[in-house]
């Protein structure tokens, strides 16, 4: 693999250091045997400059190795994690700007003190493997916190959507609407758009469109409902209008074979979102519903429709310019699946602007059932199952964490997300109580009143069961081991503290 040249120089340097130290040489000590100045071996070491031919046999002769043994890229086991980690496409591939991260700080990071971080990078790697994480999740998570980073908020994107709508969609002329996307795509980025059946290739069933480049062709899943068919469009439009040449060829499971796929992915469906959901027309209509001196879920699910979005999309906008427009940023945002019958709720998406406490991906633990992500999801099974119900919900619920007594407004909607594979799914945001949301919302309370709401019910909550100390709990469905480890402890240390 052909290394860039500021990842030579490093290795390099952090190969010299390391047989300096190993030798009991100081840097002084080996400028003077080598014949050069101490500040250029400092260089050298820090990975700044990369000698002749002549400096490199003057730092063998000191150190009594030989010349290719020094120059070889090959490390030392104990510093075999940073060779790896220069080795792979990490470095090169993310775009560390975007973190905030100058990579030159990262490489003279690795210079001045390579064993710490070496001990460091090998931890993280061996917990990659113990929780089998794949390349393209490693981006997905990276990704999420660039999000949060940002409120999930992106000037330009809306910029560029605002660029778009005033060409081909002037407000109160024409709303973006599937015959202009399919026109667009086919005159002005002659693009073709087929559908394939996932009846008949049950391979692709789990997709809901493939772009293929060659044949400037767009697939889409025959089985798709107009709410995603729209958005898919849109997206395509999204990769084409802002020119995102590198990008994922599938949705909505995507093989990534960079950041910048998933990273240029996110932003044609940030495009998608902004230009289907106007931003000016979306704060209007949340202005009105926040202004209501009851919630009414009827009212939300109105609401959702009337931009003719699906759920999750309507959530992904809220979380695009509730933080920008009403300065409502602590929030969090989640996804469930869930199949009729079964007792596992799976948790396929989650994003924190919050940072705070909220349902998280926790490995063997069973999250608190009292949620309403959860018991939305059981009301609509018992629904389908015994009243033949086949629409969407939506309910509201004030939870009060039962350790901290962090409360928050979560609204959730659940619907049949995968009626083929018999699945439902809950999506839901929420909203951390706090003077700026009362402000924000008019059905909101002083907090001593909160708790007695008339549209919204109450719940004391946790995060899993295994983590939760209220030992009457109904909907418990395991012991709280992991609480009961941490009084253990804690007894153990308060007696150890007595012997003394």
């Amino acid at each position: 693999m052909n290394l860039p040249a500021d990842h030579i120089r490093l290795l390099f340097g952090l190969k010299l250091r390391q047989l300096r130290l190993d030798k009991g040489l100081s840097v002084s000590e080996l400028a003077q045997q080598s014949g050069l100045s101490i500040s250029y071996v400092t260089e050298i070491e820090k990975g700044r400059k990369y000698p002749k031919a002549d400096k490199i046999s003057a730092l063998a002769d000191a150190m009594q190795v030989d010349y290719d043994s020094l120059v070889s890229l090959k490390l030392s086991k104990k510093l075999e994690p940073i060779s790896d980690l220069l080795r792979s496409k990490f470095l090169t591939e993310i775009p560390l700007e975007l973190f905030g991260i100058d990579p030159s700080d990262l490489l003279e990071l690795l210079a001045e003190a390579p064993a710490k971080v070496s001990a460091m990078i090998r931890t993280f790697m061996d917990i990659a493997l113990s929780y089998n994480m794949s390349v393209e999740r490693l981006y997905l998570t990276m990704l999420r916190s660039y999000q949060e980073m940002h409120d999930n908020h992106f000037p330009e994107i809306e910029a560029d959507a605002g660029y778009f709508l005033n060409e081909f969609a002037p407000r109160g002329e024409q709303a973006v609407d599937e015959a202009l996307l399919t026109n667009l795509l086919k005159t002005r980025y002659e693009i073709r758009i087929q559908q394939f059946d996932p009846i008949s290739q049950p391979e692709l069933i789990a997709l809901r469109s493939v772009f293929r480049p060659e044949q400037h062709t767009l697939h889409l899943n025959a089985g798709l409902s107009a709410e995603q068919r729209l958005f898919i469009l849109a997206r395509e439009v999204g990769f084409q209008f802002l020119n995102l040449k590198n990008r994922p060829y599938t949705y909505s499971w995507v093989e990534a074979e960079s950041f910048e796929q998933i990273l240029n992915n996110y932003k044609a469906s940030y495009f998608a979102g902004a230009i289907l959901i106007r931003r000016e027309a979306l704060v209007e209509k949340l202005r009105d519903l926040f202004a209501r001196d009851t919630w009414s879920n009827d009212a939300f699910l109105d609401l959702i429709t009337h931009f003719n979005a699906t759920p999750e999309r309507f959530f992904y906008r809220l979380s695009n310019v509730l933080p920008s427009d009403f300065g409502i940023d602590q929030l969090f945002f989640y996804r469930f699946n869930h199949t009729p019958g079964q007792t596992t709720f799976q948790l396929t998406k989650e994003m924190h602007l919050s940072r705070k406490q909220g349902p998280r991906s926790i490995v063997d633990e069973h999250f608190c059932r009292r949620w309403i992500a959860w018991t939305i999801l059981q009301e609509l099974q018992f629904l389908q199952q015994h009243k033949a119900f086949d629409g969407t919900l939506s309910r509201a619920q004030l939870s009060e964490y039962a350790d901290s007594g962090q409360q928050y407004l979560i609204i959730s909607v659940a619907h049949p997300f995968q009626p083929q594979f018999q699945q439902n799914m809950s999506v839901s945001m929420c909203f951390a109580v706090n003077d700026t949301l009362r402000r924000k919302m008019a059905f909101l309370v002083e907090p001593k009143d909160i708790k007695n709401l008339p549209d919204i019910p109450f719940r004391i909550v946790n995060q899993t069961c295994e983590r939760c100390g209220i030992f009457d709990c109904r909907e418990r469905v395991a012991a709280p081991s992991v609480l009961q480890t941490k009084r253990q402890f804690e007894a153990t240390r308060k007696a150890m503290e007595k012997l003394k």
